[in-house]
């Protein structure tokens, strides 16, 4: 081993064993390395909890227009002409009318969701008349849909 009494250790710059140290060279401490570790990991932690908690909890009002926008969906496509109810698939009215009424709800508890209720209003009022050839209701019920996509 070249005639040295212990062999060479290669260490980081960092040296903790006092007999390694000039006399007048201070021992360094691995304390502010495990502090900022710990501290790192508690922050990582409370982050990754908010970002849980934020993920999971919404409104009543969110939960009403996501609802609202479900009941359409499950409403179906809608016919493009005039139609007697008797032709229309069975619960398609109830299913409408409930969407505008979880909308309504949801409007009522939060205004960003005014547009949403105003246009699903339109829709129900196409599918009660049973004029599905309606342009205004048509648009309504494009315009929804796409509210629906973002909701």
């Amino acid at each position: 081993m070249l005639g040295c009494a212990r062999p060479l250790v290669l260490q980081w710059p960092m040296l903790t064993d006092p007999e390694d140290l000039a006399p007048d060279e201070p021992v360094a401490s691995r304390r502010p390395l495990v502090v900022a570790g710990v501290a790192g990991f508690l922050i990582g932690m409370l982050v990754m909890g908010l970002l849980w908690i934020g993920a999971t909890s919404s409104s009543p009002a969110a939960d009403d227009a996501r609802a609202a926008c479900k009941a359409l969906e499950r409403a179906g496509t809608l016919p493009s002409g005039y139609v007697s109810q008797a032709v229309l698939a069975p619960g398609v009215v109830r299913r409408i009318t409930a969407a505008r009424d979880l909308s309504a709800a949801a409007a009522d508890q939060n205004p960003v969701y005014q547009e949403l209720a105003d246009h699903l209003d339109g829709v129900s009022r196409m599918v009660i008349s049973l004029n599905f050839a309606d342009p205004a209701g048509r648009r309504h019920l494009t315009l929804a849909q796409r509210l629906c996509a973002q909701v």
